[in-house]
Formats: structure tokens, C-alpha cells, sequence
């Protein structure tokens, strides 16, 4: 552990508080005499009174502490924690302990103040440990959570972008009972959720939204961490400080509400990561590039946790095996009526009562490249012109965050499209085909074989064929081997 990131004595967790609709989680930070607090809250449309809520509901409460593991000498949690629970923190704080050392530490994002950084000399595995002594009043064993799952039913983890509306439209086509469940964090991510969560209430009445405030919570914690940099949401609107944890929170949010409706899957929108060329260590320090909680290694962790808790909801994300351009040509030409409810875009902003983005950010940047390479007007998802006109200098500028091939192949596309050429442009053979390895997508990435071989032949419509990841190259499959994927 570092010595140098130590932010905190102290940071205490609880007590938990429920009601039928609500829960309410104290927090305490001690530091250099002083002592500040803040509250923690969700709160649910309607009463989810059922058996475990309070078990869930601490959970919930709990687990955005494991964010800052690094920085403080002891967590404290003062409310009951299941010894399932507890381990499921300390898995989940040395996971995430790892990623934020090397993503946000010494990545140097510029908003960490330099001189907290350990040298590349000190930078060993033992410094990415987390230093927090994690101390809990009382355990148990025995629990009141029961689930009685339907495994035909599924929560979409819905967001407003892309990857949650295909996910909900594919699911929904397969015959699932589907739930678009929101999570309004109380931030400015809500606005990017809010076209679709409004269109979905209106047409879904299975649509619900969850309310908490961890963003301010987040917030406050990192205003009060002497390394992180002062007003560090002017710098960089892309990135936080040092958080990286925080979908188990939105997935405890919503489980009373799953559970209420007997639904047996969360199911994410996670689609695919090359990860041919990297390396997932860095001087022994195992990594996720800033993505545990997005990564099939979380999905499996989850899903085998929740059994043995007597949850026994299954997580896992349909899109893992194709590549975004592919996530939007389904949506736009499989799902027209959900594509225009899109919003990418983490700056986004209200003009007349209508969310537009900003048009210009990263995440924008990416979004109108691919959206120009397949063909899509992004007028249909509330760009403007002068968005689409000026993004050739924003590209050349470098100022988008896509993997180097699916820029490459975007450009190439655009290219032949007859709009602009920009150097780069360069046809991959592989961003358009669906994707199998042993990190990301492996065969068995839906669990459940009839409804993974109906969602890989819609894939099979807009996608070029079936690939897989064999030492860092990728090779196509052949037919039987595709048959053995289907049938696994």
C-alpha cells in the first residue's frame, strides 16, 4: 500500500436505516481532526416491503465505500453484514483497489495533484493493496433473502444509451418479459437517461426508476480527499478522481424491485472490448483498464454470489461478442423506434423541455463517427448540423475514445460513403464480424442456449461472420465451430 494516498483515518459506514420505500445510509469521514457526514439515500416508486429488503438495501449502501479502499487506515461498517456480504467486500475492494491504482493514479489524468504520485520506483504490487483495515460490529449467517426467480424475465440495466435500448429491444423480440429499470444517481448522468425513460413509461408500464444520491456522495467524499485536485469536475467532465466502482450499487438498488417481480436475470449492456494487445498487468499489478465492474470476470462473480445467497439472479450482457457500430446499425435498422431515444453524451444539456447533447465530447465524437460510417443522419438523435460539419477537425485532434481499429474502420467507412477522407481510414477485416475470446465473449455469454441462438442469428443479419481470438490475432470460425457456440 501507498502512504502517500492516505486521505482518510477513518470512514464510517452506517447505521442502515429502512423503510418500506426507502433506505437511508449514513457516512463519516475523519480526517486531520475533523469529522464530516452525509447521508445516503434510495428511494423507490413504490413500496418493496419484501422479505431481505434490509439486507439488500445495506448492501446497497454499503458497497460505494469500496471505491476508497486505498485511502483511508480503516472502513468501518456499523450494520449487520451477512459473512457472504463481508467477503464480497474485500473481493471487490482488492479488485478495485488494483484498477484505480493504475487507471487514475499513475495514469496521471490530471486530477490527482502530482506530488501524491508514487514514483515508477515505489510502484510495486504490494503498493495497489488497499491500506483500509475493514472492521465490521457483527456478522451473520442464515438470511432473510428468499428469491423465488423467473428466468424468463429479465431487468435491463438501462441507461438511455445505445447499448441499453438494443439490449431491451433484442431481449423483448427473444420472447423475454422484459423490466427497463433506471437509476437516477442524482447527477448529470440523468439527463442522458431521460428521453428514453420517458418514452418507455409512457409504452412499458414495466418501466420503473430508482432514486439515489451516490453522486453526491462520491462527490462529497472526493471534495474532501486532499489528492485529488481542487474543482476537479472542471478539468476533465469525462472521468472522475478515482471512483470506478459503482454498477453494484445500481444492481442492490433495483434488486427489490427484481425481486418483487420474481425476475431471474440483470442483464447489462455491455458490448464488446478487443483485447487482442493488452496486457490486463502492469508490473504485476493485475488490471481491468478502468472496467471491472463492466467485465465478464464481475458478470461471473455476481451471478455465482448471488447463488450462494439465496438471491440466485443471473447477470450477464448480450452484446459482449459485437462491436458498437454493430450495436447501432441493429438499433437503428432493427429498433427505429427506440434508436431516436438514444442519448450518448455525459454533458448534455435541456433546451425547451428536449435533452440534447453537447456534441463535442469524447463520447459524442465517437458516437457521430460511427453514426456517419453506417450511414445514420445524427439529427435523429438531437445532434445539430454544425456538430456533423466541424467533427473532421475534433478527429484529426484526436478528441475520441474509441479503440484504434474501430476508428481505423470507421474512417474507412466514411471514406467510401464519399464524405471525407482523414488519414487513418483503413479497412479492419474484424470490427464487423461477432467476436469470441476468453476475456470478453466466450460461447456461453448468454446462459441459456435457445435464447443465445436466437440472439446470434439476428446478429448474423447485420455482422459478416463469426470470429475468434487465438493469441493475439483473430481468425474466422467455420460453420461447425459457430454450430458448437450455438449448442454449447
Amino acid at each position: 500500500m501507498s502512504e502517500r494516498l492516505k486521505c482518510f483515518d477513518k470512514i464510517v459506514v452506517g447505521p442502515v436505516a429502512v423503510k418500506p420505500r426507502s433506505a437511508r445510509v449514513k457516512y463519516e469521514l475523519h480526517f486531520d481532526g475533523v469529522r464530516k457526514e452525509y447521508t445516503l439515500i434510495q428511494s423507490y416508486p413504490e413500496s418493496v416491503d419484501i422479505r431481505g429488503f434490509a439486507e439488500i438495501s445495506t448492501l446497497a449502501g454499503v458497497v460505494p465505500a469500496i471505491n476508497y479502499g486505498l485511502f483511508a487506515d480503516t472502513i468501518q461498517f456499523k450494520a449487520p453484514i451477512h459473512e457472504l456480504d463481508y467477503k464480497f467486500i474485500l473481493d471487490m475492494m482488492d479488485v478495485t483497489a488494483r484498477d484505480i491504482f493504475v487507471n487514475r493514479i499513475l495514469s496521471r489524468t490530471d486530477l490527482i495533484k502530482e506530488e501524491f504520485i508514487p514514483s515508477e520506483e515505489e510502484v510495486t504490487p504490494e503498493t495497489a493493496k488497499p491500506r483500509a483495515e475493514v472492521q465490521v460490529a457483527e456478522t451473520f449467517q442464515g438470511s432473510d433473502v428468499d428469491f423465488e426467480p423467473d428466468y424468463s424475465k429479465c431487468v435491463v440495466m438501462s441507461s438511455g444509451g445505445k447499448e441499453s435500448l438494443l439490449t431491451y429491444g433484442l431481449l423483448r423480440e427473444a420472447g423475454c418479459e422484459t423490466y427497463p429499470y433506471f437509476v437516477n444517481e442524482a447527477g448529470r448522468h440523468w439527463y442522458t437517461a431521460l428521453t428514453a425513460f420517458r418514452a418507455l413509461r409512457e409504452t412499458d408500464p414495466k418501466t420503473r426508476k430508482v432514486w439515489t444520491n451516490v453522486d453526491r456522495l462520491f462527490a462529497f467524499i472526493e471534495k474532501n480527499m486532499k489528492i485529488v485536485v481542487p474543482n476537479y469536475w472542471r478539468k476533465n467532465r469525462e472521468i472522475y478522481p478515482v471512483r470506478l466502482f459503482w454498477y453494484a450499487h445500481y444492481i442492490f438498488s433495483v434488486l427489490p424491485l427484481a425481486a418483487k417481480n420474481n425476475v431471474g436475470n440483470v442483464v447489462m449492456g455491455n458490448e464488446f472490448d478487443d483485447p487482442s494487445g493488452l496486457t490486463f498487468e502492469y508490473k504485476g499489478i493485475r488490471h481491468y483498464y478502468a472496467t471491472y465492474d463492466q467485465s465478464l470476470d464481475f458478470d461471473l462473480y455476481m451471478t455465482d454470489w448471488m447463488q450462494r445467497r439465496g438471491i440466485r439472479v443471473k447477470q450477464w450482457s448480450p452484446l459482449r461478442p459485437i462491436s458498437p457500430i454493430i450495436v447501432l446499425r441493429i438499433l437503428f435498422n432493427r429498433y427505429p423506434e427506440l434508436s431516436v431515444l438514444q442519448t450518448s453524451c455525459h454533458s448534455t444539456h435541456i433546451e425547451n423541455g428536449v435533452v440534447k447533447p453537447c456534441g463535442t465530447c469524447f463520447k459524442c465524437n465517437g458516437v457521430l463517427l460511427m453514426m456517419l460510417a453506417e450511414g445514420i443522419d445524427p439529427t435523429l438523435i438531437r445532434y445539430d448540423r454544425r456538430h456533423v460539419e466541424t467533427l473532421p477537425e475534433r478527429i484529426q485532434r484526436g478528441l475520441v475514445r474509441l479503440e484504434e481499429s474501430l476508428v481505423k474502420h470507421s474512417l474507412y467507412l466514411i471514406s467510401q460513403r464519399g464524405l471525407w477522407t482523414l488519414p487513418g481510414a483503413e479497412p479492419v477485416w474484424h470490427v464487423e464480424m461477432i467476436h469470441f475470446d476468453n476475456v470478453n465473449a466466450r460461447p456461453d455469454f448468454i446462459p441459456y442456449r435457445e435464447l443465445r441462438r436466437r440472439i446470434l442469428e439476428i446478429y448474423e443479419k447485420y455482422a459478416r461472420g463469426y470470429v475468434k481470438l487465438e493469441g493475439s490475432k483473430w481468425r474466422p470460425l467455420s460453420e461447425k465451430e459457430v454450430e458448437e457456440i450455438k449448442n454449447t
